[in-house]
């Protein structure tokens, strides 16, 4: 057995109970204690706090702190685990979503087959409870993108835009971004030659081509551009704001998924937000500070009239 698989066997017994005798260790990993000796202060110089107590009762335990080690799962503590975070990412409102994911991705691309498909067996007859005002998310489709990104291979799937048009998209995934509400994937859309965000819930018949892209060395900023599209992409009526605020304390202010933000350089801000002409209306006026609106009409006249409702009461 080579040191670095005897490294790994070490602390998958480790960490598998509490307290073992060096006897117990070495005759488990078939080495002699003095070998056994220098594997445990190897793994204590890689930052693993293994704790030595002497006496009869003496011996060897993984400690608290330092780094996570290597985990050794069982085939049923594996599918357990898979689940677990299957249901934790396709929740939502709970603050875990996007690790969930990242950890999920990871377990799914080692997992032996045969335990791939009891997880994929459990999560397709297994049916869960939600909160009625969260949208339900595909965790298959989920696992499939956020997979793609890290391999830098092609997507393809139909996807029906918020105006019921359904289209076939080829994609180069990049980045799988979490709001409150909903999953989107940012990807480079090869048919329209440009980035765009589409919401997962949205896409179906998702599937990798198994061909790989040369990642594009200058991505955009995947948060943002999730932001500006619910902000203000996915609306025609668009309301241009300054805020007197500095863009700062605008920022405090204002979600990333209500305005888009801009420092105008002399303490204010400009905003732009998205949406119908009388909700607009009704959320500036409900901010703590003064603004002026720029444009346009349909909004100045929501706000006009809004403004005179709350004079007569």
């Amino acid at each position: 057995m080579d040191t670095a698989t005897r490294l790994l066997r070490l602390l998958g017994l480790l960490s598998s109970r509490s307290g073992w005798t060096g006897t117990e260790l070495a005759e488990r990993i078939e080495v002699t204690e003095r070998t056994l000796r220098r594997d445990i202060t190897r793994l204590r110089e890689l930052g693993y706090p293994i704790e030595a107590t002497t006496g009869p009762y003496g011996g060897y335990e993984l400690g608290s702190g330092g780094r996570l080690p290597p985990l050794v799962l069982d085939d049923d503590e594996a599918v357990a685990v898979a689940m677990a975070l299957r249901a934790v990412a396709g929740f939502g409102a709970t603050g875990s979503e996007s690790g969930a994911l990242s950890a999920l991705t990871k377990l799914e691309q080692v997992l032996p087959a045969g335990l791939r498909e009891r997880v994929g067996a459990l999560a397709t007859f297994t049916v869960g409870l939600r909160r009625g005002n969260l949208p339900p998310v595909d965790v298959d489709t989920l696992v499939i993108v956020a997979l793609a990104c890290r391999r830098s291979e092609c997507v393809r799937f139909d996807y029906r835009d918020a105006n019921d048009a359904d289209t076939n998209r080829l994609v180069h995934p990049y980045r799988v971004v979490y709001t409150e509400r909903q999953w989107y994937l940012v990807a480079f859309d090869t048919s329209r030659d440009d980035w765009r965000t589409f919401r997962v819930d949205r896409m179906s018949v998702v599937g990798t081509t198994g061909t790989r892209f040369t990642p594009n060395p200058d991505p955009p900023d995947a948060a943002g551009l999730v932001a500006r599209g619910i902000a203000v992409a996915s609306y025609t009526t668009r309301a241009t704001v300054r805020l007197h605020l500095g863009i700062d304390q605008a920022r405090r202010c204002i979600s990333s998924t209500i305005a888009v933000l801009e420092d105008a350089g002399d303490g204010t801000t400009i905003a732009q937000i998205g949406g119908d002409p009388d909700w607009i209306a009704r959320y500036l006026a409900g901010l703590e500070c003064t603004f002026a609106l720029i444009e346009p009409d349909e909004v100045r006249k929501e706000l006009h009239a809004l403004a005179a409702r709350l004079l007569e009461t």
